[in-house]
Parts: C-alpha cells; sequence; structure tokens
C-alpha cells in the first residue's frame, strides 16, 4: 500500500514554533501520541524511507541498493549530514572512556556528550541548509508560563535541537536505546518538513533512499562506536525477548532492500518473496554469510554488531531474531512484520516514547487517522 509523501512546510506561509516540551508523563499518555500529529507524521516518513530501499525493476534487470556503494546518488544536504556525523564521531577522541572494568556504561560519555550539547548550535548552523534553520515565529505560551510577560522568540532551530540533541543516548542513565534512534527518525523528519532535502529527483524516493543510505547506516555506525566505547546499557529493552538491545531501524530497511522488486514508489508493495539471489533469512546464524553481507545491507550489519558483543549461540542470545529467521515466506513478509512489530514495541511502548519532546514541527495534534490501519497492533 503507497502512501503519500510527508508534506513540506509551505515557505510563504507564517509558521509558529515552540520550545519543546514533554507530553508523555504517564501510561495513559500513549493513547494520546498514538492518535496525534506527530504519529502520523513519523509513520507517514518511516513507510517513505521504507519503499525508497526496495530494489526496483527496470527493463533489463533489477537495480538493487546496497550500503556502500558508490552507485548511491546523494544530494547535498545528504552529504553535509554525513560530514556532521563524521564531525561528532571525532569527538570521541576528545573524550577517551575511562580505563578500568565497569560493571555499567563508562562515565566518559557524558564528557563526549557534554561537548556534543555544547556544540550543536553550532554544528547545526554549519552543516544544515540556512533556509531550514531561519525560520523564526514567537513562542505559543506554554500553560506553565502563563505568567510570563512577553512571549519569546523560537526558530525551526530550537525544535530541531531537541530532535538532534535527544539521538546519542542518555548522559544521565549513560543508556542508549530505540526512542533514541526515534529521536534522529524525528530529527531528518523535520528536516525534511522544513524542505531542507531535495524533493525534484528524477526517481521518486531518490532523496528518501540517500537519506537511508547515506545518513541513517552512517548514524547506526556512529551509535554501534558510541556503545561500544562507553559500554552503553540499553534505555526500555526488553531483555533478551528484544529485538534487539539498541535498534530496530536497520531490520526494516535492511529486509526492504531484500524485497522482491517494484517499478516505483506508487506501487502496492509485496507481502511476500525476495529478490533472487538473497540470502536466505535464516543464514543470519551464519557466521560466513554474516560477513559477506554486513557491509552491504543494514540487517546483516546489524545482527553482526550483535555477534561482536554478544557471546553464545545466536538462538539463545537473540531468540527473536532467530524466530523471525524462520519466516518462509521471504524478506517481503519480514519488511511487513518489522513495520507492525515497530508500532507494537517502539512507538506504542511507554518506556521507550516516555522522553519524546513535541514541537509545532511534530506535535500532539489529536487526529483521526487513517494511517493506524496500516500499523495495527500486534
Amino acid at each position: 500500500m503507497s502512501t503519500s509523501p510527508l508534506q513540506i512546510l509551505d515557505p510563504s506561509e507564517r509558521h509558529q514554533f515552540i520550545r519543546p516540551i514533554k507530553r508523555i508523563n504517564e501510561v495513559h499518555d500513549v493513547s494520546h501520541f498514538l492518535t496525534s500529529r506527530a504519529y502520523a507524521e513519523l509513520v507517514t516518513f518511516l513507510f517513505q524511507l521504507n519503499v525508497a530501499v526496495f530494489p526496483r525493476r527496470l527493463r533489463s534487470r533489477i537495480q538493487t541498493f546496497e550500503t556502500g556503494s558508490t552507485d548511491n546518488e546523494l544530494s547535498n544536504t545528504v552529504k553535509r549530514l554525513r560530514e556532521l556525523l563524521s564531525k561528532i564521531e571525532a569527538i570521541i577522541d576528545e573524550a577517551p572512556p575511562d580505563e578500568g572494568p565497569r560493571r555499567f556504561g563508562n562515565v566518559s560519555f557524558r564528557k563526549w556528550y557534554g561537548i556534543v550539547e555544547e556544540r550543536a548550535s553550532e554544528l547545526l548552523d554549519e552543516y544544515l541548509p540556512g533556509s531550514v534553520l531561519s525560520r523564526q515565529s514567537n513562542s505559543i505560551k506554554d500553560e506553565k508560563e502563563e505568567n510570563s510577560e512577553q512571549r519569546q522568540d523560537v526558530s525551526a532551530k530550537d525544535e530541531i535541537m531537541a530532535y538532534f540533541i535527544g539521538s546519542f543516548g542518555s548522559a544521565q542513565r549513560l543508556d542508549y536505546g530505540t526512542g533514541h534512534e526515534l529521536s534522529f527518525l524525528a530529527f531528518l523528519a523535520s528536516i525534511w518538513k522544513l524542505g531542507g532535502f531535495r524533493h525534484n529527483g528524477v526517481d521518486a524516493g531518490e532523496e528518501e533512499r540517500g537519506i537511508v543510505l547515506g545518513v541513517i547506516d552512517p548514524y547506526l555506525n556512529l551509535i554501534r562506536r558510541l556503545i561500544k566505547t562507553y559500554t552503553l546499557e540499553p534505555a526500555g529493552s526488553h531483555g533478551v525477548w528484544g529485538l534487539d538491545d539498541h535498534s530496530f531501524l536497520p531490520y526494516i530497511f535492511g529486509s526492504a532492500q531484500y524485497c522482491p522488486a517494484i517499478t516505483s514508489v506508487q506501487d502496492a508493495l509485496p507481502s511476500e518473496g525476495s529478490i533472487p539471489d538473497a540470502p536466505n533469512p535464516q543464514s543470519i546464524a551464519t557466521p560466513s554469510t554474516v560477513n559477506s553481507q554486513k557491509q552491504r545491507n543494514m540487517y546483516f550489519a546489524a545482527v553482526a554488531f550483535i555477534t561482536d558483543v554478544k557471546t553464545g549461540p545466536f538462538w539463545e542470545h537473540s531468540p527473536v531474531l532467530f524466530d523471525i529467521s524462520g519466516v518462509r515466506a521471504g524478506w517481503a513478509k519480514i519488511n511487513k512484520g518489522m513495520l507492525k512489530m515497530y508500532n507494537a514495541e517502539v512507538l506504542s511502548k511507554f518506556p521507550v516514547v516516555q522522553h519524546f519532546p513535541f514541537v509545532e514541527l511534530l506535535g500532539l495534534q489529536i487526529l483521526v487517522l487513517l494511517l493506524r490501519t496500516l500499523l495495527p497492533p500486534v
């Protein structure tokens, strides 16, 4: 099923930006989130990115989109975001981990995080389009500020900043999880809404594909280095019965990379099958296949990281992934299941979304959503 892309704000119209607000304070608040504009737009953007990395059926061949390929067309914004991530990764050298064994996260992560937080404003100024950051408005007065005499000026940059800083884990808890990964997705969706990405590519989905392969994949590699360097704890994890201690998005996009080919993003997505020569899903437990695929596929890269940081039989430390690998209907079936699972295990879980901030770009306004029918609870 195809969906319309995430709508871009009209630059000629005035928009009201607000300071980020925490709204999910109790378990019952999650139900409001699931009927909000923020939820609808995040799901729309996720679907947009997912279909973009499906293989394409051309006249004489099937075109696949592998991570790390030099054939992937990247726009200037995507390239600049890659440079931003590289700049942030280099800060690790300024905050080396404390030596000695530790049961929990390394406290030097707080130093790294503090440097990133301190430089975030100038980094966004340097690497994001000026047209994105220059949007200005007066802030909407929050109920906690009813006694304020003046409204403070708030820009789109203030809203984007909240998602950017929230993308790299918690300095307080020394952990990282799918809630932080969701924050990075919201960061990219906000840039999209503000017109920061290219929208006139020859191939519909080309820019979205660049976002997945050129930004999200390097982001995940950065996160893996942070986890290993600072031994970050899982945040909001289900333990052994969760899909992954830290991430979810690589399993969505990685399974999409192996799905049957489509002719355009407007096609109905196949619900079963795989492209020819796709590895068998069961091969995620075969080290040789994982090693051969991890540089070209996001699913196998995530599995490779798990096997790098965990010991023992795969079925023992990752039983959910192992069970999914037994699906015989192909990678399209897995991809569809991953989208449903993301809705159930990430977007619908209080421990995951409780710290998600709301801004005007992705607001908490209540909507009647047709999109909810696309991702029913599982």
